[in-house]
């Protein structure tokens, strides 16, 4: 058993939709921001930090020449206040030589084994890196030194070492500012885009909140203004919907109140008629006859009507295929030839091979009734004559009897409901029916009377479909 999919809420999505990449791209702006930043910062402090070697780098001195040159260090921790910043940053150094040998310093500090790199910030030989010292994480910048005297010359290694307690502090306050900064922002987001959604969507819930609040029989159109562009096919759509149901319930209002006033005369009738008979007024054989006459008229009313309802439907399904026309016409031809026999007509058939598209039931009916209406008028031993042929690209149902065909203004009113030719003849629905399905098929229907001589020798009756090719070309 299918279950039907949960509504989605259209300002649910917009938001999601929206909110969703915008988070996500503040996401990953934060943390490259913070990155910059922090390393913008890593910079700067590196910069102090090398700063202070240098300082310790100009005091020292050489004495000697060659192997002999010998360093000399005279470096009082006073040098190193004036890079200390209120006391979350402590300084140790070490100076030694290149192979390692102390100068000067912290003892237990090791000595750098690493390797300048190819290119840095910095035009000297200077390198940066994080260690461990004393059990606490701290940066320390290597300075390559070169010393001279006029007595000697050589390269000294100056270690500075710095802990991390102001940079930690920094850092964690960029962090702090830039989750602020950015928790705005995004507030600021999530509001604007809250508002435009709301207001977008407005005319959207009025038009809900005024089709909710309609009474249930207001097919009247939608109004579409003010709605977005992106919405008024929907409305455009939804007003042609309540047109055809208007259409539909206009046409059901009609079709009951035509067959509540039809069928009401033929039962009264019976009724008077069951009565005279069982006060005896009349013989049994003469109102049995009549009872069965007015019982038939009944019937084909209550069929003719009943067909009429069918054609609105399938009108309104539109299931149509591709159908030979003349193999209808020849069955319909053959289902009434037994009526064509007991008037001894002089009947002809001619069917050339044409598609048209179509619905079975409906080429069957409206050849029905244009030929029972044909054989109907025809007097007995008359010329019926019934063919299908292609004529300027349509197809062509023509139907000519020898009756005594009909006046202009009764030929105009004929495909009214219950308008039928004869008071005693007839439901006058037949050609009403055959109407319909023409229109229903984008076809036309014409009756015209069969002039020779000046003289009336008949009707036509000639229906034109389209044919199938310049359905599917279209």
């Amino acid at each position: 058993m299918n279950t039907a999919a949960p509504a989605t809420s259209l300002r649910r999505s917009l938001l999601l939709g929206i909110l969703v990449p915008v988070l996500l791209f503040v996401l990953v702006d934060t943390v490259s921001l913070y990155r910059q930043t922090l390393q913008a910062v890593t910079v700067a402090y590196d910069r102090t930090l090398l700063a202070s070697a240098k300082a310790i780098g100009e005091l020292l001195t050489v004495e000697g020449e060659g192997p002999q040159a010998a360093f000399a260090a005279s470096i009082p921790y006073s040098a190193l206040e004036p890079f200390e910043t209120d006391g979350r940053i402590q300084l140790t150094y070490r100076v030694s030589s290149t192979d390692g040998k102390l100068i000067a310093g912290a003892e237990d500090l090791p000595p750098w084994v690493g390797r300048l790199p190819d290119q840095g910030p910095y035009a000297t030989l200077v390198d940066f890196y994080d260690a461990q010292y004393r059990g606490e994480a701290v940066r320390i910048a290597i300075l390559l030194q070169p010393v001279a005297s006029n007595t000697g010359k050589g390269m000294a290694a100056v270690q500075v070492v710095e802990t991390l307690q102001l940079r930690q502090s920094a850092a964690a306050q960029i962090l702090r500012q830039t989750l602020v900064r950015q928790s705005i922002l995004i507030a600021v987001i999530t509001l604007v885009v809250l508002l435009v959604v709301q207001r977008v969507t407005r005319p959207i819930r009025n038009v809900s909140n005024h089709m909710a609040e309609r009474p249930e029989d207001d097919l009247t159109p939608i109004h579409g203004a003010g709605l977005p562009a992106e919405v008024r096919p929907l409305a455009d759509a939804t007003n042609q919907l309540m047109q055809r149901l208007q259409h539909m319930l206009d046409y059901q209002k009609k079709f009951v109140r035509d067959a509540a006033h039809q069928l009401r005369t033929p039962l009264a009738v019976l009724k008077v008629q069951v009565q005279s008979a069982q006060r005896g007024d009349m013989p049994a054989d003469t109102a049995l006859a009549e009872i069965r006459l007015t019982v038939d008229r009944a019937t084909v009313l209550a069929n003719q009507m009943l067909s009429l309802a069918k054609v609105e439907q399938l009108r309104q399904q539109k299931d149509f295929a591709c159908l030979e026309m003349a193999d209808t016409v020849r069955t319909i031809a053959l289902e009434l030839a037994p009526l064509i026999a007991d008037k001894g007509l002089d009947f002809e058939l001619e069917a050339q091979p044409c598609q048209v598209l179509g619905h079975d039931w409906m080429l069957r009916e409206l050849t029905r009734n244009l030929l029972q209406n044909a054989i109907h008028y025809t007097p007995p031993g008359g010329v019926l004559t019934l063919g299908v042929h292609v004529q300027n690209g349509q197809a062509v149902l023509q139907i000519d009897d020898s009756g005594p065909g009909l006046p202009a203004e009764l030929r105009e009113r004929l495909f009214q409901p219950f308008a039928a030719g004869s008071s005693r003849s007839g439901s006058g629905l037949g050609l009403t029916i055959a109407q319909d399905i023409v229109m229903a098929l984008h076809g036309g229907i014409q009756l015209n009377n069969r002039v020779e001589d000046g003289r009336t020798i008949g009707l036509s009756a000639r229906v034109t479909l389209p044919l199938f090719n310049q359905h599917t070309s279209t």
